[in-house]
């Protein structure tokens, strides 16, 4: 088969390199200069994607477009490509407005049925400041098109009101929502989807965002989480399983993930994210029985309802390293570090090793990109411990200089969040 990735960082690198490894073709466009050292030397990255789109076509069912992120009109372009004839995985245009509208996507969720926190959309900080000051509260803000987002934890919104009031702009049409706080335990659930039909299983996934063990520090975009495809029909059924008869409408043909909060008064979504999430396709690569190029090989001509994959837990852990968790040039740190293991790694480590912004330079494998997603390292086991052990063991044995990473991903889980989600009827029966 054959494969065009298109994005700004090369965010699916371990998952073009286990294409490559299953005897694929391969070729990769990085629209961010500074990302370009990104699998140097281990992929071929094409300056325009567009002269390789006859490449593509040539291969019928089997050429495959991949899109990593969601951007600005790359939505409506992948919309486009697919009217031309092309087989293209990642959303579409309104899979974008889902993720980048989030008043619009809590009002879609509404509409299936699902309970919604109380949510408001605002263009104007000045009104959202006022509107804090006459109703006190603990508001979640999340900025729309964007990736800053502040929890607050004061019961008056103090916090949330310095966070508005000392945050830069985000651009000219910012916008952004205040949202009610709720308590509980945060989990997501997320399946592909191949145009037509959600494939079986879903997974299910608790996320770990802050920077520092404890769940303390900056909000980055994940430092691990633990994921699972055992016990998630339930789940899915009351959540993302509602939203096949939109994304058919909506043209949308990729991975789908809905996250949300859970407790004793109900499942409370929160975001949609239409795209590959990093490092969670990582992650899951670890439990997916059925290789990545025979999943979307089913996808892009809907032959199948399932797909293969491993009981138990899967681990994963952001090993990361400066500017981590901001970006370069913002933050002037070097790159080009080496990235080295231990010498007695077998095939099953290597295996659950996935590599990120690192690439070949003198033919050794260094640290490269914009943000220090240097890698991602992932241990299974029949329990979240299990697999968290396995994890941390092997995070241990890859030497970076001025590695970071989190050595906790799971403790909530293992220390009673999990047996409260069974408490609460989520998960189907064992």
């Amino acid at each position: 088969m054959r494969f065009l990735g298109i994005g700004d960082s090369c965010d699916l690198g371990a998952l073009y390199l286990r294409l490559l490894g299953e005897g694929h073709q391969v070729k990769v466009h990085v629209a961010n200069p500074i990302c370009h050292g990104t699998l140097a030397g281990l992929v071929t990255r094409v300056d325009d994607w567009k002269t390789e789109l006859n490449w593509i076509r040539a291969a019928g069912n089997g050429g495959v477009v991949l899109f990593e992120n969601v951007a600005e009109q790359r939505g409506q372009l992948q919309d486009e490509l697919r009217g031309d004839g092309f087989n293209v995985i990642a959303g579409s245009a309104y899979g974008d407005r889902l993720e980048n509208d989030r008043g619009h996507a809590q009002e879609v969720l509404r509409k299936i049925g699902l309970s919604i926190c109380p949510t408001r959309t605002f263009s104007s900080r000045p009104e959202a400041i006022q509107f804090i000051r006459d109703h006190p509260g603990r508001y979640v803000a999340k900025f729309n098109a964007a990736y800053e987002t502040f929890v607050g934890q004061l019961p008056d919104g103090r916090d949330v009101i310095a966070f508005l009031i000392g945050l830069p702009s985000q651009g000219k049409n910012e916008s952004f929502i205040l949202m009610d706080h709720v308590e509980g335990v945060e989990m997501g659930v997320g399946a592909y989807f191949d145009g037509e039909k959600f494939l079986k299983p879903s997974c299910l996934d608790w996320e770990h965002k802050r920077f520092f063990p404890g769940d303390l520090g900056e909000l980055t975009g994940e430092m691990g989480t633990i994921v699972t495809y055992d016990r998630t029909g339930r789940f899915h059924d009351l959540t993302l399983g509602r939203m096949d008869a939109f994304l058919r409408e909506g043209g949308y043909c990729g991975y789908i993930n809905l996250n949300t909060i859970v407790n004793e008064a109900g499942i409370w979504p929160l975001e949609f994210t239409c795209r590959f999430g990093y490092p969670g396709y990582a992650i899951l690569d670890s439990l997916q029985r059925t290789s990545w190029s025979e999943l979307f090989g089913s996808m892009v001509t809907r032959s199948r309802e399932s797909f293969d994959t491993q009981p138990g837990f899967a681990a994963g852990i952001v090993l990361s390293t400066p500017p981590f968790p901001y970006g370069r040039p913002e933050v002037n740190v070097p790159v080009g570090l080496p990235v080295l293991f231990d010498e007695n790694l077998t095939d099953d480590d290597y295996r659950n090793i996935h590599y990120g912004e690192v690439g070949l330079q003198n033919d050794q494998l260094v640290t490269s990109g914009a943000y220090g997603w240097t890698m991602v390292v992932t241990g299974l086991g029949a329990s979240i411990a299990e697999a968290q052990r396995r994890a941390n063991h092997l995070a241990g044995r890859v030497h970076i200089s001025n590695v970071r990473y989190r050595r906790d991903i799971g403790d909530r889980l293992i220390g009673g969040d999990f047996q409260r989600v069974e408490a609460l009827g989520l998960l189907d029966d064992p």
